[in-house]
C-alpha cells in the first residue's frame, strides 16, 4: 500500500494532474462564465459569473481555478488558495481524498486546513 501511495503522490505525477485539472477548469470557467476572469497575487485563477449548477456551495476550486457565480470576497479567495495548494500536492487524487474526508466541512480536514471562517462555514470573528 505504501508503494502505491508513493506512486500516486509522486510530485511529477501530482503536478501533471494539477495542471490537467487547471486546464479543464480554466476552459470551462471561460466558456461558462459571464463575469471576470482574473489571477490573484498568489496565482489562483478566479472565474466568476458561472451558473449555480457548475459548482457546489459558494464555489469550487479545481486545480488552480476557482469557479463561482460571484462569491469572491478576499477572505474566500484566501480559503480557495489553500485548496489550490492542496491540488498541487495531491493532483488528481485530491477529489478522491476530499470525498473520503467527508462532506461535512466542520469535520473535513481539507476544509479545516483552508480555514472554516474564510470559507464561510463558521461566522467570521470580528477583528478589534
Amino acid at each position: 500500500m505504501e508503494r502505491v501511495r508513493r506512486i500516486l503522490y509522486y510530485p511529477p505525477l501530482a503536478r501533471a494532474g494539477y495542471l490537467y485539472a487547471t486546464g479543464v477548469a480554466a476552459t470551462l470557467g471561460t466558456l461558462l462564465g459571464t463575469g471576470r476572469v482574473r489571477r490573484t497575487d498568489d496565482g489562483l485563477i478566479v472565474c466568476t459569473g458561472l451558473p449555480k449548477w457548475a459548482f457546489k456551495r459558494g464555489g469550487t476550486c479545481v486545480g488552480g481555478v476557482y469557479l463561482t457565480d460571484g462569491n469572491d470576497a478576499p477572505h474566500v479567495l484566501t480559503h480557495e488558495a489553500v485548496h489550490r495548494r492542496q491540488w498541487q500536492t495531491y493532483g488528481l487524487m485530491f477529489p478522491v481524498l476530499y470525498a473520503l474526508a467527508g462532506s461535512d466541512p466542520l469535520h473535513n480536514h481539507f476544509e479545516i486546513e483552508a480555514g472554516l471562517e474564510d470559507g464561510n462555514y463558521l461566522p467570521r470573528r470580528r477583528k478589534g
